[in-house]
């Protein structure tokens, strides 16, 4: 009955959040200039004052300190606040919750576990990510297709959306469901492939259900001992080289989930878009990376939230730990120049707060025009939106949001979004 009435109550606040878009799911057809005291170049690291921005249907036409005001213009005076363009959120989980994961995959049911997810999109794009990338429903299958379609389609609202279905695991690796009587058999939250064969044949089913990309899980599970990190690979260098093959084949990309060598090293060799969390990087996989151009997403967020919110103290300080070492390791990688991008893996803490990683990026080494652009330019480029969001310019998407303050000063900001616009449709205001 508690598990029903939960139901019912969030097919309620779906429901309001899709009345909520339905009132502005379309661009307005008369043009809109937005008028602040500020307005951020990414690439320049400049700021424009005052500044305003033209905007007509979902495009962005002229950018100024005094723009055009065609006849029947809207103007959207946002005072003392600074213009940017959206965020963007590399590393998310609409899907999930805060609470057990392995639990929501057993007691949740798809169509629940999508309300969820709906929900999560809205609360995201309220708090200024205007695209993501959604790294694996964690046990829904594609469910996340209809997520990404419904809110292409204006039926709700949401960021712009890439998406890889459940990720791929090998059998008995990091999210298979280990721990329980196996004689239940608890499917994992991910699809199993035990080689490269394998790979493919999962890879082109999920293509096929909608994916825009792969997600694999590399290493895990994580362990430090005396200070020093240590993670058992799943798939060797040609495995996953002949799946970054496969997803070329069709246009798309493989992203994985690898903390530390040598699995890193492996997804670095065969050139996959992204290595997620990258707790542990030798000198080798640093420079394949620059070289390659392979993002790291450091994911700082996550392994705060779980330090803070360990079930026992052996558990905290084991978190802390493993938060410690990767502050080492980040700080080697911005000085070998690894090119990053920024994702927070929200799900697992509550979405709408993610801006929180941004600071922690500044916190532990990066400047904040360095996290901006990794942020928005990068990416942008990871996402495969390049040209078209992360910057505000002439025939970009209107993607725009507005916070006080200046974030080039204090990132800290960045949580503070008042203004959000997405393709041209005013979200909040």
């Amino acid at each position: 009955m508690i598990q029903r009435r939960s139901v019912l109550i969030s097919l309620s606040l779906l429901f309001l959040a899709v009345n909520v878009a339905s009132q502005s799911q379309a661009a307005p057809q008369h043009p809109i200039v937005l008028h602040a005291a500020r307005l951020f170049d990414v690439k320049t690291g400049r700021m424009l004052k005052p500044a305003e921005i033209l905007v007509q249907g979902e495009r962005i036409v002229e950018v100024g300190t005094s723009v055009k005001h065609p006849a029947g213009t809207e103007v959207i005076d946002l005072g003392d606040r600074t213009l940017l363009p959206g965020l963007i959120d590399a590393h998310i989980h609409l899907f999930l919750h805060p609470g057990a994961e392995d639990l929501q995959t057993v007691q949740e049911s798809v169509a629940q576990r999508t309300i969820t997810a709906t929900l999560a999109a809205r609360d995201d794009l309220m708090a200024g990510f205007t695209a993501e990338r959604d790294m694996g429903t964690e046990g829904a299958g594609s469910a996340d297709t209809a997520v990404r379609n419904a809110i292409n389609e204006g039926r709700i609202p949401g960021p712009r959306l890439r998406i890889s279905g459940n990720a791929i695991n090998i059998l008995g690796g990091h999210e298979d469901a280990i721990g329980y009587n196996p004689d239940q058999h608890v499917l994992p939250n991910a699809n199993y492939a035990n080689s490269a064969d394998e790979l493919i044949a999962v890879m082109r089913q999920q293509f096929k259900e909608g994916a825009d990309f792969i997600k694999i899980y590399e290493t895990g599970s994580d362990s430090v001992r005396h200070g020093r990190f240590s993670t058992p690979y799943q798939y060797a260098e040609a495995q996953l080289e002949a799946a970054v093959k496969e997803a070329a084949r069709v246009g798309k990309r493989i992203a994985v989930h690898a903390t530390g060598e040598p699995g890193t090293l492996f997804a670095a060799q065969a050139g996959v878009a992204s290595i997620d969390h990258a707790n542990q990087l030798s000198d080798e996989t640093m420079r394949l990376m620059k070289d390659k151009q392979i993002f790291a997403v450091p994911t700082f967020t996550i392994f705060e939230y779980f330090a803070e919110h360990a079930a026992t103290p052996a558990q905290a300080a084991h978190e802390h730990q493993m938060l410690d070492v990767k502050v080492q390791e980040f700080r080697k990688q911005i000085a070998a120049g690894v090119p990053m991008a920024v994702g927070s893996d929200v799900g697992p803490f509550p979405h709408g707060t993610q801006a929180r990683e941004l600071a922690l990026m500044v916190k532990y080494g990066m400047s904040p025009l360095a996290v901006l652009q990794a942020d928005l330019l990068n990416g942008a480029k990871l996402l495969g939106w390049d040209g078209q969001i992360g910057a505000l310019e002439p025939g970009y998407l209107a993607d725009v949001i507005a916070v006080p303050g200046d974030p080039m000063q204090d990132i800290g900001v960045l949580p503070n979004v008042v203004f959000v616009m997405k393709g041209g449709v005013v979200y909040k205001k």
